[in-house]
């Protein structure tokens, strides 16, 4: 009789879910890429449309990420204009290109296109779109923090039985750090399907049991044409269409049933992030976390017994190191991935609203702020009286500390900068997204060399990592996974080598002998230091495996201390080369670590987290 009864409900639950979902057809495009370097994206959009607006029966157009190449505002506002031409609604999300190199952190694609993340009901289904990152950093994909709190909010307005279709440019699946949480959340409602981007390829996924589809790019690749899908919505059925506009070509190539789903008493356990590490090394603790409602993409300055940090949402958090409680908060206008410099009283950052500014370290009042020309994604440092900090306006400022007036201003930047400058010498040497290191006279701004490593692609620049420099040479790394010294008075090259395959992650120790560096797969490497060509001088197997992100190595006390993408902290000796600890803190990528001694490190993570690890 129990059987008959839910066998039952079962049925009725799925007869008013067929009957919810009255029937329409929509559009997905993915992966445009507009700026590609071979000019076709343009093309292959401008088609598309072209396309959409010669049909009759489509509801709307979703656009699952990668608008654009690069994430320029003229590559926006290009795609945009395209875009702006189609004759039906079109709801838009942006993509890791769209994020990862932006000039403007993510701020110009929501106002170029009003928005980041969308939700709408049409005929009985709930669509659901968030942006995903990496946000200025390189790492893995990931989930906003506020988009995670955005969706909670979402959620909670929608009804249980709700069919359900998520969109993100990622598969959810570990390509996202924090996929599962996005998974957890939509597995309580009835998510008929997710679809995505990313791959360029039209595929089946399965997502912990939520059915998935991930949507072809629109650009041409190896064909004469692009294409993209088109999605019949049924009671019963959703059916994917592959289209090449222009042309008779039209393909079904997968159907997802459409069912009522109850994933919340499924008896399946699927893998999550494991903390094993911790328990290992169980001499390391967090003493306090602090947990953001926006991602913290930079490392925390400290003001004597404050840990001041900015966020995505645009706030500056200042937080006690004895116990992580909030002491001031300070808001600006635009993301902030800017880590801070405090000199005195004053701790001075940069914002995506396009201001430096500079506060009362102690209390968080604005002591003055300076107008730039565009956001200002790059990292201040300041000697002296003396802030220097590069910007997304193609320009390079040295500021007063104390009043905020321009000293000097170098405008012969091709691209945005974001990280942290080198004083060395006299000089300022920092990258820029434009293919070239650069080293400017610190008294005047004036140019006194500039290198590229030869490669014509923007995205290969020695633009995140923070240089390093002894006995007149200049140290860098690049995604071109090739190490790089530089004689520091011409810029020009001493020697190359790529054996070990160093990302955009690079430290110097103490006594200035080693250059270390983070590669690509589980190792740490040493060179020496020295104007004639090297090779390793050791390797050793941390055993972090695969990794990418620009996180710094800082050695302290004989110690080396660096974070990794997948949240966790490492601290090795380099003259015995052993891991002495790791903790793990969440998931998501840990910005370089501010390390006050060999048993105090104060750690950031992109998920919004900020942790003192004391070693007991």
């Amino acid at each position: 009789m129990k059987k008959i009864t839910l066998l039952f409900f079962l049925v009725c639950w799925l007869l008013r879910v067929e009957a919810q979902i009255k029937p329409f057809r929509f559009i997905h495009i993915s992966d445009t890429h507009i700026g590609s370097p071979n000019g076709c994206a343009e093309e292959d959009l401008r088609r598309t449309v072209r396309d959409i607006n010669a049909m009759k029966d489509v509801a709307f157009v979703i656009l699952t990420g990668d608008i654009t190449e690069l994430g320029t505002n003229s590559q926006l506002k290009l795609a945009k204009e395209i875009l702006d031409s189609l004759q039906i609604k079109y709801y838009i999300i942006p993509g890791n290109h769209d994020s990862g190199w932006s000039e403007s952190g993510g701020v110009s694609f929501t106002t170029t296109f009003g928005y980041d993340k969308f939700t709408f009901d049409y005929n009985g289904v709930r669509f659901i779109g968030c942006a995903s990152g990496p946000y200025v950093r390189m790492s893995d994909g990931h989930v906003p923090r506020n988009a995670v709190v955005w969706l909670d909010e979402v959620l909670k307005k929608t009804d249980k039985k709700q069919p359900i279709i998520f969109c993100n440019h990622y598969p959810l699946d570990n390509g996202l750090d924090n996929w599962y949480e996005a998974i957890d959340r939509l597995k309580q409602y009835n998510t008929i399907l997710a679809i995505c981007g990313h791959g360029h390829s039209n595929r089946a996924m399965n997502f912990e049991d939520i059915p998935g589809v991930m949507g072809r790019s629109n650009l041409r690749a190896k064909d004469s044409v692009g294409g993209y899908c088109l999605v019949d919505v049924r009671p019963d059925t959703i059916t994917y269409t592959e289209r090449r506009p222009g042309t008779q070509y039209e393909k079904i190539w997968t159907k997802v049933a459409v069912k009522a789903h109850d994933y919340a008493h499924s008896s399946k356990t699927f893998d999550r992030p494991e903390y094993a590490a911790n328990k290992q090394y169980a001499q390391v603790k967090a003493t306090w976390t602090y947990t953001s409602d926006a991602n913290v993409i930079s490392t925390p300055a400290i003001y004597k017994e404050s840990a001041i940090f900015g966020n995505q949402n645009g706030e500056v958090v200042a937080v006690s190191m004895k116990n992580g409680k909030r002491q001031w908060s300070f808001a600006t206008k635009g993301s902030i991935f800017s880590t801070p410099a405090v000199q005195g009283d004053l701790v001075v950052f940069g914002s995506g609203d396009g201001k430096v500014y500079c506060l009362n370290a102690k209390s968080g009042k604005q002591q003055w702020a300076y107008t730039t020309g565009a956001s200002v994604l790059g990292c201040p440092i300041i000697a002296g009286d003396t802030v220097f900090i590069g910007g997304s306006d193609h320009s390079f400022l040295a500021l007063g500390l104390q009043d905020g007036q321009l000293r000097w201003k170098f405008d012969g930047l091709e691209g945005p900068v974001v990280s942290t400058p080198l004083l060395y010498e006299g000089k300022v040497i920092f990258g820029a997204w434009d293919r070239h290191l650069y080293a400017l006279n610190s008294k005047d701004g004036q140019l006194l060399w500039k290198w590229n490593n030869g490669s014509s692609v923007i995205n290969f620049s020695p633009a995140a990592c923070i240089p390093v420099a002894v006995n007149g040479v200049v140290y860098v790394v690049a995604p071109d996974r090739t190490i790089t010294a530089l004689d520091a008075q011409q810029g020009t090259a001493l020697w190359r080598n790529k054996e070990t395959r160093v990302r955009e992650s690079i430290g110097i120790s103490k006594d200035g002998k080693w250059v270390y560096g983070k590669t690509m797969q589980d190792t740490v490497v040493a060179y020496a230091t020295s104007r004639e060509p090297q090779r390793p001088a050791w390797v050793m197997n941390a055993g972090f495996g695969y990794e990418h992100v620009p996180s710094m190595l800082i050695e302290q006390e004989g110690q080396v201390f660096f974070g990794t993408r997948n949240g966790v902290v490492y601290a090795i000796d380099p003259q015995q080369r052993k891991v002495i600890w790791t903790h793990k803190i969440d998931n998501s990528m840990v910005n370089t670590v501010r390390v006050i001694n060999s048993k105090k490190v104060l750690a950031s993570t992109m998920d919004g987290k900020v942790a003192l690890l004391e070693v007991k």
